[in-house]
């Protein structure tokens, strides 16, 4: 970590953080190639007409995702209330207008129970409430088809991994369109292996959001694609057109730059021609660098799986939790941040920043009392 970084951050107020614990929007979700980062210093001479800058972006990337639309979004979550207002009020000018109150307009979200997680509350946002099919142990088909009706506005599915007997999602893609009911996929970080970039389209969602961070673009950036219809109507809401328009969507606080459109654009591009066998064994070789620096360590047994370095630790021997670790690894100046589970520290290397693994081992060995 070089001087100038940490007198930066210090003239800031703050503590630089060694990222071990991967693309967390908390700790500013991603570092831009040097590429992206001058093609977003070049936009950023000139302006450009958003709402224009939108739609002709949102066609590229709809072309990379083989989606029929396509808009770019202030990160995943800006995604999820765009498209869901979307399905509620359509491109009606006067509707949109109107929300959150959605008197007259349909205005519940059905999610199978079992598949709540705190992300949906970007969803209530317009106005929705959520209808819950099923329980906490799964949901039946006919749980699931029961708990649509004529106040649906869309059925939210979100792509993780989930160890209860929830209906698979194109079942649920086939009960929601036998009822005229659009299909929502959050899968903000399905990017890797890449069809997940394409196969919930190809599956049959209407809508689907993404993560642009998770693909090496900004932090502050988001991919919503789709059926054309919906695409349009979420345009709408967005807050270029609440300027260029007059049109009193629901989007006017999620804003995005043009310098960040830019760095969508490049980051998928670069992301979906990009050698990933050659990445993960880069990523696996600075793991192992990590590992070489840290050394014979007594009572601790570290392992390589891919990008991420494991110690195992044996808690009673080093008087020492790995939670209690943990926090004392981010107390730190440099703070490090990485997972910590019961008896074991989890390092997930592609957020580490090329040239600190030598720091990071020494952050870990003087927090074990192990000194430089």
């Amino acid at each position: 970590m070089s001087e100038e970084a940490r007198a930066l951050y210090a003239d800031m107020g703050a503590t630089p953080v060694i990222n071990a614990l991967g693309p967390r929007t908390l700790l500013g979700g991603s570092s831009p190639h040097p590429d992206i980062i001058a093609a977003m210093e070049l936009a950023g001479r000139y302006y450009v007409d958003m709402d224009a800058f939108l739609a002709s972006t949102g066609r590229i990337v709809a072309d990379l995702l083989g989606s029929e639309a396509a808009l770019i979004t202030p990160g995943c979550a800006a995604a999820l209330v765009l498209g869901t207002a979307a399905c509620i009020t359509g491109s009606d000018p006067e509707k949109m207008a109107r929300l959150p109150d959605t008197t007259g307009m349909p205005n519940q979200v059905v999610i199978q129970k079992a598949q709540r997680y705190k992300y949906d509350r970007m969803v209530r946002l317009p106005g929705v409430t959520l209808v819950e099919a099923g329980t906490e142990q799964g949901t039946t088909a006919d749980e699931l088809a029961a708990a649509i009706g004529p106040q649906t506005a869309a059925l939210l599915y979100p792509a993780i991994d989930n160890e209860a007997a929830i209906v698979p999602l194109d079942a649920a893609i086939d009960i929601a369109h036998a009822r005229d009911v659009p299909v929502f996929v959050d899968a903000a970080f399905r990017v890797y292996p890449l069809d997940g970039l394409t196969r919930y389209i190809a599956a049959g969602a209407d809508l689907v959001g993404y993560g642009a961070k998770y693909v090496g673009a900004p932090n502050s950036s988001g991919i919503l694609c789709g059926r054309a219809d919906l695409i349009a109507a979420a345009h709408l809401h967005s807050f270029a057109c609440f300027e260029t328009r007059d049109l009193e969507g629901v989007g006017r606080p999620l804003k995005i730059d043009r310098q960040e459109v830019v760095g969508v654009v490049l980051a998928l591009r670069r992301w979906l021609a990009m050698d990933h066998d050659a990445r993960n064994q880069s990523d696996t070789r600075r793991a192992e660098t990590v590992r070489r620096h840290l050394g014979e360590l007594p009572h601790v047994q570290s392992s390589v799986n891919g990008a991420s370095l494991t110690l195992t630790l044996d808690e009673q021997a080093l008087g020492q939790t790995a939670a209690e670790i943990e926090v004392a690894l981010r107390n730190g100046n440099p703070s490090v941040w990485l997972s910590a589970a019961p008896g074991q520290l989890h390092l997930y290397m592609p957020t580490v920043a090329d040239g600190d693994e030598e720091l990071l081992a020494a952050r870990i060995r003087e927090v074990l009392g192990l000194g430089e």
